[in-house]
Order: structure tokens, then C-alpha cells, then sequence
């Protein structure tokens, strides 16, 4: 199945129209080793395999450091918001209801969204709720580095 590159969403009959469409991908991102230290410096979390690029060359099955999960996963809403446009009051993160980690993410390596909406429903106060498909690929990889179920809510 082919992807479209982006879309503008401007009230929630356009999100509607997204519901099983063809999916949408991001430009593609470079993850960097200043991105991986400075999500290891902001969440404490200074793991070898993602810092110590030496030791991940020499120790770690991956041939050298990778990034954070939780850093490929953390780049879904700025993916999200630079491919899927909204001209909204305001938008919300709700929450996931599935993420898996299914490949690593090299330091250096280039990473995009495809994007596919699942569902939307309204929500009291007049906005919808989204649930996305996400996958997070990696350039020259055949699997997704992470997939996720991200809900989101949109007031128009």
C-alpha cells in the first residue's frame, strides 16, 4: 500500500475522512547522539548501549549505541503534528494502548511515522478522540523500530 506524505486537518469531518485511508508518513528525522544524551540527561536513564559508544561498539549485540525507546517513542507527537496539521483550539496526548519495541534505533540512523487513523469518536466538550496507528521506521530496516497505539483529543 502506498502513503501519503501529509495532510491539513480542519475540523473533525477531515479527521473522520482519515479513518482506514491510506497511511501518511512523515519527513524522515535523524537521531543523534546529542538527541540520545540529552533524553538520557533528562530521565536519568545513562545505560551503556545508548551513551557509551565505545563500549556498545565492543559489548552490545547492536555494533554500537542505540537510542532510548522511550526517545523513538517520544517523537510521535512532533511526527504526528508535522505530518497531520490541525488547525485546532487545542490538542491533547491521552495516552497509548499498546507500544512494543520491535527494533533498535542506531545513533545516526534516520527514523519517520507512518501514520494510520483507526478510530475517532467525540469526546464531551465538543472534540473527537483519535486513535492512531503508529509505526516508527528506520531507514534500510524492514521492521518498525516501535509500534504504537497513540489516542490523542482534538477541540476544533
Amino acid at each position: 500500500m502506498s502513503a501519503v506524505t501529509a495532510v491539513e486537518i480542519a475540523d473533525v469531518t477531515a479527521l473522520r475522512a482519515l479513518v482506514g485511508a491510506q497511511p501518511l508518513l512523515s519527513d524522515w528525522r535523524t537521531v543523534s547522539e546529542s538527541n540520545v544524551q540529552g533524553f538520557a540527561d533528562a530521565t536519568d536513564d545513562h545505560q551503556w548501549i545508548h551513551v557509551d559508544a565505545e563500549r556498545a561498539r565492543r559489548e552490545s549485540p547492536f555494533g554500537g549505541p542505540i537510542a532510548h525507546g522511550f526517545l523513538t517513542l517520544s517523537l510521535v507527537p512532533a511526527l504526528l503534528a508535522e505530518t497531520v496539521p490541525m488547525r485546532q483550539r487545542m490538542g491533547v496526548n491521552y495516552g497509548l494502548n499498546r507500544v512494543r519495541f520491535t527494533s533498535p534505533v542506531p545513533v545516526g540512523a534516520r527514523v519517520r511515522a507512518r501514520i494510520g487513523v483507526k478510530e475517532v469518536s467525540d469526546v464531551e466538550g465538543g472534540g473527537a478522540q483519535v486513535v492512531w496507528d503508529i509505526g516508527i521506521e528506520c531507514e534500510g530496516n524492514e521492521r518498525p523500530a516501535c509500534v504504537a497505539e497513540f489516542i490523542t483529543r482534538h477541540y476544533f
